[in-house]
């Protein structure tokens, strides 16, 4: 670990991938991603293709006995229509806890009719897309 990564959290990952309407990419929709109070946003190209870099903080709370949690959220604009591409809670202060260590990169389809639901190290995920990650093991209530 070098200096520059003491205090340093992960609020939201980097993520990449494509957007999609009706099975075909959907250009120039307009993501507004929300971390804590950090907000920033980019619009997919022609073949629906966007990016984000990962968001970070520094903090001393990282070394104190507490909870870690992050609100996360990516909004979709496109044609006037609003879709709730992504909303989690990130439990973890590592980069790509969201995928297990792995990139993120995801497929996402605008008109899904109800969006996913996965849990990933402790942390829920309702989401318009997919990627390449294995969902916490369900646990019995009974």
């Amino acid at each position: 670990m070098s200096l520059s990564d003491l205090g340093k959290v992960c609020l939201f990952s980097g993520i990449s991938g494509v957007i999609e309407l009706n099975g075909k990419p959907a250009a120039h929709v307009r993501l507004v991603r929300r971390a804590d109070t950090k907000t920033d946003e980019t619009t997919t190209d022609e073949n629906g293709y966007f990016e984000f870099p990962p968001i970070f903080r520094r903090t001393v709370a990282k070394y104190l006995p507490q909870e870690f949690v992050v609100t996360q959220t990516i909004a979709a604009h496109h044609e006037g229509v609003k879709y709730d591409l992504w909303s989690g809670v990130k439990r973890q202060p590592e980069e790509n806890a969201e995928s297990r260590g792995k990139p993120l990169v995801v497929k996402c389809e605008l008109n899904l009719s109800e969006r996913n639901y996965v849990m990933v190290e402790g942390s829920p995920i309702f989401s318009l897309c997919t990627w390449d990650v294995i969902p916490d093991p369900k646990e019995d209530i009974f």
